[in-house]
C-alpha cells in the first residue's frame, strides 16, 4: 500500500507579515509542497516538491505539519458530550490562548480519557482549513493530519531534532530566506525537543535552549537527530554525535503516529466510507501481513480441497458408470454401443420378458390382478374397463372418498397408484423415486 506524506511548510509568523496584510498572510497557502512517497509506509521511495496538482498519486494521503505550527497543552479533559466537547475545550483554555476562539483548532490525544489529564494540540484554524481546502480543490483527499513531533509517553526517552528551514515558506511570501524576518533568521539550526512535558521549538542562539534542556530531560536520555544541513552545527552545540535523519525520513516516521489532528469541525465527512477505507488500509498494512498470508493459505487449502474432493467424486462416478456398462454388456452381449446403460438395460430386459411370454408390470393381467386384490369392500363388480399401455381405466361412478382411499392404500404396497377422474379410476404403476444420474 503506497503512502504519500505531504509536508506543509511552516506558517508565516507575525514578523514575516507584510504591512497591512496580516490577515492575508495568515491565510496564505504555499504554492508548492514537499512530499515523501513510500511504497510500504516504512521506507522512502521518492521525494520532491510540487504544486498540489502535480503531486504523485498514492493509496493513502497524509499531511504532516511543521513543529512550530502546533502548540501543546496539558489539561484535564472535560467530561462533556462529543457534540459539546470542542466548546468545553475552548472555555477551559480561553485564558491560555492568545487568539480568538474562531481562530484556533483543537485536537485531543488518541488516548485522552474524560476527567483525566491529557494532551490537547492547538493550531491556527483558518490557515489549516485553507491548506486542506487547497489540497481538496486539486482532488487530494487527506486521510490524516499529523504533527511533526508529539509529546512522548511518560518513561519514554525524549527526542531532539535539529533542522534548518528548507521549505522556502518565506520565499513564497516574498521574504528573503535568512533575513531577520525569516523562519531561519540566523545561521544556527532550530531545535524541536519532544518530551513528556510537551514539544518546544527553540533557536540555538542565546542561552534559552541550553537553559531549558536540563530541566526537560538529561542529555543522556534524549535521542538526538539532525538533518544533514544542521548536523555539523548541532554536534558543535551539543558537544556530541547526532543521528543524521533527513526531512523525508522524519516525515515518514511521523506518519506512524497514532495522532490525527482532523477532529471536531475538520473531521472528514462520509465517516462510514472513511472508516471502511481506514480498515482496508490497516488490513493492508505491514502489521497485518501474517493475517493476509493466513487468509491466502486458508483460501488456497479450500480451493485445493474442493478440487481434490471433486476429482474423487468424478472418479467414483466414472467407476459406477463403468460398472453399469460392464453389467449391461455381460448380461446382453449383443449390445455393442453403450449410450445410456440403465435405459438400454431396461429395454433389453423388457425384450427378454416379452420373448419369454411373461407379463410385465404394465400388462393387462398384472393390472387386473392388482385391481382385484385392492378392490374396495362391498363394491360391486366393475361395469366397464379400458386398457392402454400401462394404464387400466375402470368405471367408478358411485365411489366416494373413503373407497378411493381404501383402494389406494391397498395398491400402494404393490407399487401401484390410482386416480379418480369423472367417475373413472385409472390404475398405473407408481413412479419410482427419481435417482440422480451421472
Amino acid at each position: 500500500m503506497s503512502v504519500l506524506v505531504i509536508q506543509v511548510p511552516p506558517r508565516l509568523r507575525l514578523t514575516a507579515r507584510p504591512a497591512g496584510g496580516e490577515a492575508a498572510s495568515a491565510m496564505r497557502v504555499a504554492a508548492e509542497f514537499p512530499f515523501v512517497l513510500s511504497a510500504d509506509g516504512t521506507s522512502v521511495a521518492g521525494t520532491g516538491r510540487a504544486a498540489p496538482a502535480l503531486l504523485p498519486k498514492a493509496d493513502r494521503l497524509l499531511v504532516v505539519l511543521a513543529d512550530a505550527d502546533v502548540s501543546w497543552h496539558r489539561v484535564l479533559v472535560p467530561k462533556a458530550p462529543a457534540a459539546r466537547l470542542r466548546a468545553a475545550l475552548a472555555g477551559l483554555m480561553e485564558e491560555a490562548l492568545l487568539d480568538d476562539d474562531d481562530a484556533v483548532h483543537f485536537a485531543l490525544a488518541p488516548d485522552a480519557v474524560p476527567g483525566q489529564p491529557g494532551w490537547v494540540a492547538v493550531m491556527h484554524r483558518p490557515w489549516l482549513t485553507a491548506t486542506l481546502a487547497e489540497l481538496a480543490r486539486h482532488g487530494l483527499q487527506v486521510d490524516t493530519v499529523l504533527p511533526g513531533a508529539a509529546p512522548t509517553a511518560p518513561g519514554m526517552p525524549a527526542s531532539g531534532h535539529f533542522s534548518v528551514d528548507t521549505h522556502g515558506a518565506d520565499e513564497d511570501a516574498g521574504v528573503p530566506a535568512g533575513s531577520e524576518a525569516g523562519v531561519g533568521g540566523d545561521s544556527l539550526p532550530t531545535l524541536a525537543l519532544a518530551s513528556a512535558d510537551g514539544v518546544a521549538c527553540l533557536r540555538l542562539s542565546g542561552g534559552l535552549a541550553r537553559a531549558l534542556l536540563p530541566a526537560t530531560e538529561p542529555p543522556a536520555t534524549v535521542v538526538w537527530t539532525a538533518t544533514p544541513a544542521a548536523a555539523g552545527a548541532a554536534e558543535r552545540w551539543l558537544g556530541g554525535p547526532v543521528q543524521v535523519r533527513s526531512d523525508a525520513e522524519r516525515a515518514l516516521q511521523a506518519s506512524q503516529s497514532a495522532w490525527n489532528l482532523r477532529q471536531f469541525e475538520l473531521t472528514p465527512r462520509h465517516r462510514g466510507t472513511l472508516a471502511l477505507r481506514d480498515a482496508a488500509h490497516r488490513f493492508l498494512s505491514r502489521e497485518w501481513r501474517p493475517v493476509r498470508w493466513g487468509l491466502v493459505a486458508c483460501l488456497a487449502l479450500q480451493v485445493v480441497g474442493i478440487n481434490v474432493w471433486a476429482w474423487q467424486q468424478r472418479s467414483a462416478i466414472e467407476q459406477r458408470r463403468q460398472s453399469m456398462v460392464q453389467l449391461l454388456q455381460g448380461s446382453h452381449p449383443q449390445v455393442r454401443a453403450v449410450l445410456d446403460a440403465p435405459l438400454q438395460m431396461a429395454r433389453e430386459t423388457e425384450r427378454l420378458r416379452a420373448a419369454a411370454g411373461r407379463p410385465g408390470d404394465g400388462d393387462l393381467e398384472v393390472l387386473l390382478a392388482a385391481a382385484a386384490l385392492a378392490w374396495p369392500d362391498g363394491q360391486g363388480p366393475v361395469q366397464t374397463l379400458r386398457f392402454e399401455a400401462g394404464r387400466l381405466t375402470l368405471s367408478a361412478a358411485d365411489w366416494d372418498d373413503n373407497r378411493l382411499k381404501q383402494f389406494r392404500e391397498r395398491l400402494r404396497p404393490a407399487g401401484f397408484a390410482a386416480e379418480l377422474t369423472e367417475g373413472r379410476v385409472t390404475l398405473t404403476r407408481a413412479a419410482a423415486p427419481s435417482a440422480g444420474r451421472a
